[in-house]
């Protein structure tokens, strides 16, 4: 169900990406609120995971603006960058665990990077959100010790450290189980509701943008820009043709539940 809010977290204000000379997006505009899961789909080479880069500030647009309050990602001097990436945490794709760091210290290094909590506070709280996402006893592993869907949670553990207000996910059930990608549904949902986390995850798993999500970004791959913005059961009966054959074909591909 939508979960109505006016309290908006960040603008996209006539963003558009390229790569070198290659468009990718033109003219995006749209607000990511608080307490909600945005889900970005598309077809394959769409930019999905292009605009999730311009978003935490790794790709520097071609045009346009993103706004964290009154701030502009690309338009802020250093300490204010800085500070704002504090607010939001990051899974990559393939998790990006540093392999030769166990699990716990994984989850702990943004900790003694960018906190101040000692060596036994920050232990605690790694424990704390290994727990969260369901990895008790996973502090001392090697990641090289754990399942893909252990990791993928581990990467998320790693992202809440800082306890941000937003967290963007890049593919997070990419080359699941059908079984480990529903408890990873069931972990985002978790966030939003108990801990009022805001999610913008990246997928092409129309089966989990229709579980989790409250609203979902559709980029056009012909027309270069954003054509549907809505509660994805609303575009699935009202939005345009292209969008509503793309969420139809991707529900009866995806995964069952």
């Amino acid at each position: 169900m939508l979960r109505p809010t006016t309290d908006v977290l960040v603008q996209v204000l006539g963003l558009t990406m390229a790569h070198g000379a290659q468009l990718v997006q033109r003219d995006l505009q749209f607000d990511i609120r608080h307490g909600e899961v945005l889900a970005i789909v598309g077809p394959s080479g769409c930019g999905k995971s292009t605009l999730l880069r311009h978003l935490v500030g790794l790709q520097t647009p071609r045009a346009g603006r993103i706004l964290y309050g009154q701030d502009d990602l690309y338009d802020a001097d250093d300490d204010t960058v800085a500070a704002l990436r504090r607010r939001f945490g990051v899974m990559f794709q393939a998790g990006a665990l540093w392999s030769s760091m166990t699990v716990g210290d994984n989850v702990m290094l943004p900790m003694r990077l960018f906190g101040s909590l000692g060596p036994r506070e920050r232990a605690l709280q790694a424990r704390f959100k290994l727990a969260l996402v369901g990895l008790d006893g996973c502090f001392d592993l090697e990641p090289s010790a754990l399942s893909g869907g252990m990791r993928k949670r581990a990467a998320i553990a790693r992202a809440l450290a800082l306890d941000p207000t937003l967290l963007y996910l890049d593919e997070p059930s990419s080359g699941l189980d059908p079984l480990n990608a529903a408890r990873l549904d069931e972990l985002i949902l978790r966030l939003r509701d108990h801990l009022a986390t805001t999610v913008v995850m990246v997928t092409h798993d129309i089966d989990s943008a229709f579980a989790v999500s409250d609203r979902l970004l559709y980029l056009d791959e012909r027309e270069k820009t954003m054509t549907a913005l809505d509660h994805p059961a609303t575009l699935l009966q009202h939005g345009p043709p292209t969008v509503r054959e793309f969420l139809s074909r991707g529900r009866s591909a995806a995964r069952l539940p």
